[in-house]
């Protein structure tokens, strides 16, 4: 699973960052960001993430 988020849909909330720390995380643009080498499956959380995303920006 390769969590991806969309930049023109991101407005910056911070939801997944805080639901799912161990994938996304702010960049200094304001706009979320996958960490690089961040794993979906064993974070357990990445559904929850784009689940909570208000604009739908995650797509797993």
């Amino acid at each position: 699973m390769n969590p991806k988020v969309d930049p023109d849909l991101c407005i910056g909330c911070g939801v997944c960052a805080e639901t799912c720390p161990d994938v996304f995380e702010m960049g200094d643009d304001g706009l979320a960001h996958v960490i690089e080498g961040a794993d979906c499956e064993s974070a357990g959380c990445c559904q929850e993430a784009a689940d909570a995303c208000p604009t739908e920006a995650i797509s797993l």
